[in-house]
């Protein structure tokens, strides 16, 4: 599958205009992914049709299978699952869209708190790679930057963003996904949970 590495910038078409509207867009967005990802069917068009699924990082095996099958079946519908790339629910999510969705879809995106050089965490090398080929990595970071604290609640503002709404999938009361989930509801963004424990 060929994937390709762009730089965004506000002034690129390929830029994703949802992100204008938030308070804070990034300037620059480093991005690896599939080669459709750029043209007019690329990520302009596929905002739209984002979801985004948050959730914990250490989530009960039901947490896991709801954002797995909820992922899949949204993705099949046609819609993008845009996610952290966290280890728990949000690797999940993202197994999820890969297998719900089409060959031809932008899946989904993995917005990450590093350089795109580094996978983080490393046991998301696999399905890191995977996205590249079939969905979209973006990243504020420049190359190199390693996974420092501050960076992963200011990427979950691009996570909201991007997103018609965030469904949150188990989350801890102190948890990074309900930051997430504020911060769509501060951009006038749908916000759903999963009822559970």
């Amino acid at each position: 599958e060929p994937q390709s590495r762009r730089v965004l910038t506000l002034a690129d078409p390929a830029y994703p205009q949802a992100l204008l509207n938030i308070e804070d867009p990034p300037v620059m967005l480093y991005a690896i992914g599939a080669e459709q990802a750029w043209g007019p069917q690329g990520l302009n068009a596929v905002q739209e049709r984002c979801i985004a699924v948050v959730g914990s990082r250490n989530p009960t095996p039901q947490g896991l299978a709801n954002a797995h099958d909820f992922a899949a079946s949204l993705a099949d519908s046609g819609l993008t699952i845009v996610s952290g790339l966290a280890l728990g629910i949000d690797g999940a999510a993202h197994e999820g869209a890969l297998d719900g969705g089409t060959r031809d879809q932008i899946a989904t995106i993995a917005v990450v708190g590093t350089g795109l050089d580094r996978v983080y965490p490393r046991q998301h090398r696999v399905l890191a790679h995977r996205i590249a080929q079939r969905g979209v990595i973006l990243s504020e970071y420049p190359l190199g930057t390693a996974p420092l604290a501050a960076h992963f609640p200011m990427r979950n503002r691009i996570i909201s963003g991007l997103s018609r709404g965030t469904l949150v999938v188990e989350a801890a009361l102190q948890s990074g996904s309900l930051i997430t989930a504020r911060m769509a509801l501060e951009q006038g963004r749908d916000v759903f949970a999963i009822p559970g424990s």
